[in-house]
């Protein structure tokens, strides 16, 4: 999953999000005031039926009540005389707790005469039924989350908006983890599933088809879907409502493009040509690395409103993506950040999809173990997402050494001196569990070191592509590899170097010298001008909050802000409107959202209070920059670290 460039979101403090877009990927940034918000019953009573008979399970969207959705559950008849049904607590990819189980009511057990039967909810995702034999099917209610959602994100317990739900009149957002439970052992069993909708919804999932049927009436219609195992509900979102859907080819993969926008500002036609151009360009990279035939990219768009989900991000899916963005985002912002995030999300195909551990294979939703190696998942696919743009052609090499620079910055201000693998694998609890955002970070930086270092000891002819693609084909989706071996593997597999590097930064604690690597390119980290934002600098803001005045101010580093500066914006200057919006902490989250967004050239009027007088700026955004560290080219650099440049960016 990821969060990203692009969007910056402003609330009053609170944890970072999730699949928050950062400064160029990630942006997570806390000050006074404001904060950045940017994987043992047995079925029936013949064991060898208990595969091959699926559990049937329903959602009637003709029956909403209240935003609550009816589910039903029938798992066939049980031999014991107790069963254990299960919502998911955690689901893989978001590496926190989302406790779906706490949005679900009225929880009842019916027996073979209709009857209601005694349910014991032992936790909140957790429900026994006694006397199991008698058991016929179980019903509830699912709440979506979409619309109660507070300002949180990681550490807040509360789903992620990508891996949220959400049932509304015209959109539903059938994240199937939060309806659909599984039986202690049963995981393994097939699942069958009906949708009810009206009959005018545009639906779209990747699970298998099995048919659909009308209503009588013609109002309603049900569609039948069939999945192998419960892993496959979980790893298979459904978008149903009033949507615009694009189907197209890249390469020998299809491209299924479900786009939801309340207002009509944005449709999936708009979006076609950005994601095909993205993701041919990924394919390019990738080469022979072709592990799906079909990705769905669902993409829900939120408006400003309280009820709105509000964790800007996405969710990778082994197949598929949940996207969830500002519907306010003009055209190009939205290309811009559709390309940053779903390029993260599919590169995920290669990592977690075919490259990884017991942990992720055999996935404990209600009491999960973690692998040591997030810095693989997570690291090296942000770096993927980075680097196929410069190799690509999509972005200039300068502009992907800055995306570096501002993660080597992002990642010195978190614990750089913690091992990867100790957070990686107690991502849940502190003192790790907040250091997640790291992984966007120094974990695409790990990867970026590695990648380098394979250069210069292979002659430029191997990359972290290539190891990648060799562990891609050694195990596969299917085969798992052994946690506690992978670094001893990849090490066997490269150079004593690499070895040397995993064990020294990655296991252990000691922080990455990034010039050490960059000088064998011919790079290093210098000062100079670099061009910056309107409102964020090195990641941080220039602006704070009063939270008794609920007022917006400069702080000291305006002045070193050359737009601002230029301007005459001064600290402390509390900013009383932008381009004519009123600005207070209640609704900074989007005024200084379109800030963040500005292009040169644009028109702004903005007016402060500068010790009690009304100041106007009225002028025109020009570029604007600070003084700051940048990757640049070493004077010195030989043709050889040149040459090795050439092939770690365009290899």
């Amino acid at each position: 999953m990821r969060m990203r460039n692009i969007i910056v979101i402003w609330t009053p403090i609170k944890e970072t999000q999730k699949k928050v877009l950062m400064n160029t990927k990630t942006l997570a940034a806390v000050f006074a005031g404001i904060m950045l918000a940017s994987c043992s019953g047995t079925k029936t009573s013949v064991n060898d039926l208990a595969t091959s008979l699926p559990i049937e399970t329903s959602i009637n969207l003709m029956q909403v009540v209240n935003d609550k959705a009816p589910v039903v559950i029938n798992p066939g008849r049980f031999t014991e005389e107790t069963v254990v049904y299960h919502i998911p607590k955690v689901i893989p990819g978001t590496y926190s707790v989302s406790d779906f189980g706490k949005y679900i009511d009225d929880f009842k057990a019916i027996d073979y005469k209709g009857n209601v039967m005694p349910v014991t909810k032992t936790d909140t995702n957790t429900w026994t039924i006694k006397n199991a034999k008698e058991l016929d099917k179980i019903t509830y209610l699912v709440n979506d989350t979409f619309d109660i959602e507070e300002e949180g994100g990681i550490g807040k317990e509360e789903p992620f908006s990508p891996a949220g739900t959400n049932i509304e009149p015209n959109n539903y957002v059938l994240n199937l983890h939060g309806f659909i439970g599984y039986f202690d052992s049963l995981k393994n069993n097939r699942y069958k599933l009906d949708v009810t909708a009206p009959a005018d919804f545009i639906r779209t999932s990747a699970l298998q088809n099995t048919g659909s049927k009308t209503s009588e009436d013609g109002t309603s219609v049900t569609t039948s879907y069939l999945a192998t195992r419960y892993f496959d509900i979980t790893d298979n979102p459904m978008m149903y409502g009033d949507l615009s859907v694009e189907e197209f080819q890249v390469g020998d993969i299809k491209i299924v493009l479900s786009v939801y926008s309340p207002n009509k500002i944005h449709t999936a036609a708009s979006l076609k040509e950005t994601i095909f151009k993205m993701m041919q360009a990924q394919k390019a990279f990738l080469g022979d690395i072709n592990s799906t035939p079909r990705y769905d990219i669902y993409l829900y768009l939120s408006e400003e409103k309280e009820e709105s989900p509000k964790g800007m991000g996405a969710l990778e899916h082994h197949t598929s993506t949940v996207v969830v963005l500002p519907e306010s985002m003009d055209e190009e912002e939205l290309a811009e950040s559709m390309v940053d995030v779903v390029s993260h999300e599919f590169f995920h195909i290669v990592t977690p999809l075919s490259v990884h551990s017991e942990d992720v294979h055999y996935f404990d939703y209600n009491n999960p173990t973690f692998s040591k190696h997030l810095w693989m998942y997570e690291g090296v696919t942000e770096y993927f997402a980075n680097l196929f743009q410069v190799n690509q052609g999509l972005v200039d090499e300068k502009e992907f050494l800055n995306n570096m620079m501002q993660k080597i910055q992002g990642s010195k201000r978190l614990d750089d001196a913690m091992s990867f693998t100790i957070m990686s694998e107690n991502v849940l609890k502190e003192p790790y569990k907040s250091q997640y955002l790291n992984v966007y970070q120094k974990g695409a930086l790990i990867g970026m070191c590695i990648d380098i270092i394979m250069r210069e000891e292979s002659s430029g002819n191997r990359g972290i592509l290539s190891l990648m693609k060799e562990l891609s084909n050694k195990y596969g989706k299917n085969k798992p590899f052994e946690d506690d071996k992978l670094i001893d593997e990849i090490s066997s597999m490269t150079y004593p170097s690499v070895h040397e590097f995993l064990t020294t930064h990655v296991v252990g604690d000691i922080p990455i010298n990034y010039n050490e690597f960059l000088n064998k390119v011919g790079l290093e980290i210098g000062e100079g001008q670099v061009e910056t934002n309107y409102i964020l600098m090195d990641g941080v803001p220039i602006v704070s909050g009063d939270p008794q005045t609920s007022s917006i101010f400069f702080t000291d580093a305006v002045l070193q802000n050359s737009f601002w500066a230029d301007s005459g914006a001064q600290p402390n200057d509390i900013i009383k409107t932008i381009n004519g919006t009123d600005l207070s902490i209640q609704n900074a989250n989007q005024v200084l959202q379109s800030v963040f967004m500005w292009k040169t050239g644009e028109d702004v009027e903005v007016k402060l209070i500068r010790d009690g007088k009304e100041v106007i700026i009225k002028t025109k955004t020009t570029p604007t920059y600070t003084t700051g560290e940048n990757i640049v080219e070493k004077a010195d650099a030989t043709a050889e670290q040149k040459s090795m440049r050439e092939a770690w960016l365009k290899g």
